[in-house]
């Protein structure tokens, strides 16, 4: 398999990819196993982070999801590419928020895990937790794993970790109608978008739930991701980021999100 191919090439790849062979790590909520959207597909990890006293420590999953977030972003990867192996890796409680220590042990365990994608459609806005995100977002470019994260939903202009590191491949929410598309707004630390307002998902209950946010845009980039991973198994970070702006669309006012301004 040869280490690089053309947009042309990378733009087939994705087309007629299904994700075989390239395992995602969902950081997020949980993932209800028994949601009908998955038609059965078992999980390959299913765990949570959880505190014990001063201490973390990792126990199953039990298929649970403590929002419905965590499903939502599943299902679209498995839309997108459905021969991925999905595992899940429970970092965010009931109100859909963690401590920075429980998602830097998640981001861990999912890397040694070997997983070849991280979908995190999450962030921490905090200041003094940068070098904290940074630490585990660089082993990960190191060790070739691929981070998707998702911006800021009510303002994509607002620096969060993991989404403002350059390693990253970072997605906004776009109006677009376009499953497979994607789009770029150069000179922006956000500067890919996918569909990601009044969509479709599946949620906690086996229940289906219309959405707006970019926490539904970046798993749709990881599916097409696998997709090409699937095809290209040696493709690194900075080359698949570069590949995706020379797919992406030029960004235009009639796909702007809530969260931009003109």
């Amino acid at each position: 398999m040869k280490d690089w191919i053309s947009p042309v090439e990378a733009a087939e790849a994705i087309a007629r990819g299904r994700g075989r062979g390239v395992r995602i790590a969902v950081l997020d909520s949980g993932i209800e196993a028994s949601h009908p959207a998955f038609h059965g597909k078992f999980l390959c990890d299913d765990i949570a982070i959880v505190e014990d006293g001063h201490k973390l420590k990792v126990v199953p999953g039990h298929g649970r999801d403590l929002f419905g977030h965590g499903t939502a972003v599943a299902g679209i990867i498995h839309q997108v590419a459905p021969e991925a192996e999905i595992g899940s890796i429970r970092v965010l409680g009931e109100s859909l928020s963690a401590r920075t220590a429980i998602i830097l042990e998640g981001a861990r365990q999912a890397i040694d895990r070997g997983y070849h994608i991280l979908n995190c459609s999450l962030g921490c806005g905090i200041l003094e937790h940068v070098l904290k995100y940074k630490a585990w977002v660089d082993e990960a470019y190191l060790r070739g794993v691929h981070v998707v994260a998702a911006c800021n939903s009510s303002d994509y202009g607002r620096p969060e970790w993991p989404a403002y590191f350059t390693s990253v491949l970072t997605v906004n929410m776009a109006r677009t109608e376009g499953q497979r598309e994607i789009y770029y707004k150069p000179g922006h630390h956000v500067a890919f978008s996918a569909q990601g307002v009044d969509v479709e998902v599946p949620w906690s209950g086996g229940a289906i739930k219309k959405v707006t946010g970019s926490s539904f845009a970046a798993p749709r980039v990881t599916g097409m991701l696998a997709c090409l991973l699937g095809e290209l198994p040696s493709l690194d970070p900075l080359h698949a980021k570069l590949l995706f702006k020379e797919l992406a669309l030029p960004w235009n006012p009639e796909i702007m999100a809530p969260n931009q301004r003109p």
